[in-house]
């Protein structure tokens, strides 16, 4: 038996914002989160994109020596936006730690500011200061880092996915957390995914040809989504979580209903690693639809991928307008805080549900002149008033893996 998956809570830490007023006011007002790429002494002075999505106010995060000694900035995002949920959501240790609840939760790469030290020991100072290297670095610095120090600072003792597909890795926990409670193998799942600021990741970007370099001088001006002047990817940092819950054992206990999972769907290219491909891209929309059981019809609002790229845009555009056609509203919400990486499905799931419950969509900041190759579709120019029941959020990684959520508004979880 299929079982209904709702969110029950939600935290982001994002380049726009931490609590939830101050996002949906950055989002009213238009306000950017991208800044200069800050010089960290080694790489800055080789990269040509000089701006980043960055989170640039403090965090309390009181944290005890027991936690912090296995986490490297990464997983400090994590379990904070962890921390929230679990706060927020009103469930007791008993249920947290009875096996029930699970974590799927992951990063790009781990901490590459840990692996960085580790690797610069090794290659430049190992005679003198091997012994530098703690006992505790790798578990720093691994790529599931985020998922196993969530599990030890709460207790939680259920299953364990730590996604590390890039721009897709917290979509896919989602996805994946969704799918575990669906088919029963959790009562609850928290999911997710972070990324810290580190200039080897603007430089992977960089010797791509994949950043924007031309508004080095204007960061709030750049990325800019769909728009003819677009000249690349920003990268961001930051890190965002949801509650999934069974949706009866949510309704006994009294739970606030955000939204509703009600499809997911992922798959590959079955080709090149890098570039976008219209085939694979449309198949995963469509099998997002075919899961929740809806019409393209049924969808308010795409919350697309929009990385600002030259073809990325152009062939997302291609698959919306293959599927949608131009009824619903498109916004390409890393606009306003650049491309946070495997955290960027998770923190725009979390932006949508917030625009849902405000009664309101996003325009797309710096959409000054629509591309004549993205013009098929209904971009949101200005803030709109209106009330969304079902949006999809779109997500594509290098490496070809695409996927798809479709989220219902919370006011209507019921039906």
């Amino acid at each position: 038996m299929k079982r209904r998956v709702v969110i029950t809570a939600c935290s982001a830490i994002t380049p726009i914002g931490y609590a939830k007023d101050d996002i949906i006011q950055s989002l009213r007002s238009g306000r950017s989160g991208v800044k200069t790429l800050r010089d960290d002494g080694l790489l800055t002075r080789h990269v040509h994109s000089r701006v980043f999505g960055t989170v640039d106010y403090p965090i309390e995060y009181g944290f005890t020596r027991q936690y912090r000694k296995t986490m490297g900035p990464v997983a400090f995002y994590a379990c904070q936006v962890a921390k929230d949920v679990l706060e927020k959501s009103g469930l007791d240790e008993a249920f947290i730690t009875s096996g029930r609840m699970g974590v799927a939760f992951g990063s790009t790469h781990g901490s590459p500011t840990v692996q960085r030290e580790i690797y610069k020991t090794f290659f430049n100072d190992l005679d003198s200061k091997f012994s530098s290297i703690g006992a505790v670095d790798y578990l720093r610095s691994m790529v599931h880092t985020t998922a196993v120090n969530i599990t030890r600072m709460f207790g939680i003792t259920g299953r364990i996915i730590a996604s590390s597909t890039a721009c897709t890795t917290s979509s896919q926990s989602i996805g994946y957390g969704y799918e575990s409670i669906k088919y029963g193998m959790q009562d609850a799942m928290i999911c997710g995914g972070a990324d810290e600021y580190d200039t080897t990741t603007v430089a992977v970007f960089d010797n791509l040809l994949a950043c924007s370099v031309s508004y080095n001088a204007t960061p709030h001006c750049t990325p800019r989504p769909f728009d003819v002047n677009r000249d690349g990817l920003v990268v961001g940092e930051g890190g965002g979580a949801v509650l999934l819950e069974e949706y009866e054992s949510a309704k006994r206990r009294g739970a606030t209903i955000l939204g509703e999972v009600i499809g997911f769907a992922c798959n590959n290219n079955g080709g090149d690693l890098i570039l976008p491909n219209l085939d694979g891209i449309t198949a995963t929309l469509r099998l997002a639809l075919d899961d929740a059981g809806i019409q393209p019809a049924d969808v308010d609002f795409v919350s697309a991928h929009a990385t600002a790229t030259k073809m990325g845009d152009v062939i997302e555009s291609q698959a919306i307008a293959a599927v949608y056609g131009d009824r619903p509203l498109v916004t390409g919400l890393k606009s306003y805080m650049g491309h946070t990486m495997g955290t960027c499905g998770v923190i725009e799931t979390i932006l949508t549900l917030y625009m849902m419950e405000q009664g309101f969509i996003a325009p797309t900041l710096n959409l000054e002149n629509v591309d004549e190759r993205c013009n098929m579709l209904h971009h949101t120019r200005e803030i709109t008033d209106t009330e969304t029941r079902i949006a999809a959020i779109q997500n594509f990684a290098f490496g070809g893996v695409n996927t798809c959520l479709l989220i219902k508004n919370g006011s209507y979880a019921g039906s």
